[in-house]
């Protein structure tokens, strides 16, 4: 049986990861993005921020990582939102439509109650490298 390469990336434009984990796994032609939270490069976690502020720094880390890994928002083929609230659903829409583009990923958003610091959002993700 042949060993398949895993890599796990923790780019450096992202605050260290807060636990045991990485930010991203790259495995068959895969990038498996780790749930990314409002937190900024430096690490500030974004409790006090708009949801907007909140969701459009989830994005840029997922892009962050997506692109360290050898991959891109055009290459997504899943993407997983959690929410604190489902009110918040259509204003995370919109900032997802603009930062995708035309592309179109399989999604699901899951309404979960009080996140992680008490943040609002979190985003995982896979796409393809290449």
């Amino acid at each position: 049986m042949a060993s398949t390469a895993i890599d796990c990336v923790n780019p450096a434009a992202l605050a260290t990861p807060g636990g045991h984990y990485s930010h991203g796994t790259v495995a068959n032609g895969f990038v498996f993005v780790s749930g990314q939270l409002p937190v900024t490069p430096q690490g500030e976690r974004l409790v006090h921020a708009s949801f907007a502020e909140q969701a459009a720094q989830v994005l840029a880390n997922v892009q962050a990582v997506l692109e360290a890994c050898g991959s891109g928002v055009g290459r997504l083929v899943q993407v997983r939102v959690y929410v604190d609230d489902m009110a918040h659903w259509p204003e995370f829409n919109a900032i997802y439509a603009a930062w995708a583009g035309a592309h179109r990923p399989a999604r699901a958003v899951v309404p979960t109650g009080a996140l992680h610091h008490g943040l609002k959002v979190e985003v995982e993700a896979v796409a393809t490298v290449g």
